[in-house]
């Protein structure tokens, strides 16, 4: 069999097996109020969720907060990756930078980007600026520290070799660095999107700014528990689109690089 026509079997095998799976989650969903195992109030049928997620799909209101809140995870996640590129190469490349700023990023890193919803509000009040404080904060360390390695691996013999070429500092970042840092790069990208995503929808719960965060709270406090159900099929299907988006481009990215290589062939 040609592998093309392997790989359509095995794509459609995946597909298949993954169909399976979401129509048995919703058929255990289904049975376990039905069954008097957990009350409908507080676990909805499925089939009154779907029905609801039907109706929200035309609601244009519902639309407009799915935006807000994916701007709010695009603009944290493209100001963190600015700044932890720019950063993480800088200090990266001196070793002098990379000594004293370590005790420093291992003290900011562990820290809750949750903890800094006063300050945010305090400084910012109930704007998206508020939001994008605790979102960039967490999407910043991961791609931070990736950059860091990703520089940190780069091999010793082709920075001789370099040297001896007598390579430009620009040309050493383009044909030495970057090549060597991209993999680590694209991987710290894809955690943060994910993490930006889940600070994005927490902000609006928390802070209060418009978005499905805050529809999901008011939902909570009306006793909409189907629409609050709903609602969070929303953001985790936005967190599986987030998700599947970003290997794509990773896989597209690295197509050259072996761990993607031997990812198509397996």
């Amino acid at each position: 069999m040609a592998p093309s026509s392997t790989r359509a079997v095995r794509t459609t095998r995946k597909v298949a097996l993954g169909a399976a799976g979401i129509v048995g989650f919703l058929l255990v969903w289904q049975l376990i109020p039905a069954l008097g195992i957990i009350s409908p109030k507080y676990l909805p049928y499925a089939t009154d969720t779907l029905a609801r997620l039907g109706e929200e799909f035309r609601d244009l209101e519902f639309w407009r907060n799915v935006g807000r809140t994916m701007l709010a995870w695009f603009l944290g996640l493209m100001i963190a990756g600015i700044a932890a590129t720019v950063l993480g190469t800088i200090i990266g490349l001196v070793p002098f930078l990379r000594r004293t700023t370590h005790t420093t990023v291992e003290f900011l890193r562990p820290i809750p980007s949750v903890a800094l919803i006063p300050l945010a509000i305090l400084v910012f009040g109930i704007q998206l600026q508020a939001a994008l404080v605790i979102i960039v904060f967490a999407a910043f360390w991961q791609m931070f520290v990736q950059v860091l390695y990703g520089v940190a691996d780069v091999d010793a013999v082709a920075r001789d070799t370099a040297r001896s070429f007598a390579l430009t500092r620009s040309e050493r970042v383009r044909y030495l660095i970057l090549p060597t840092a991209l993999p680590y790069l694209m991987t710290g990208l894809r955690l943060a999107a994910s993490v930006a995503l889940i600070l994005a929808v927490t902000a609006e719960m928390v802070i209060g700014n418009p978005g499905l965060g805050r529809t999901i709270v008011f939902s909570q406090s009306a006793a909409d528990w189907v629409g609050v159900y709903a609602l969070v099929i929303v953001t985790g299907l936005l967190g599986l689109a987030v998700n599947l988006g970003f290997r794509l481009i990773e896989r597209r990215s690295l197509s050259w690089h072996q761990s993607v290589r031997g990812e198509i062939v397996l």
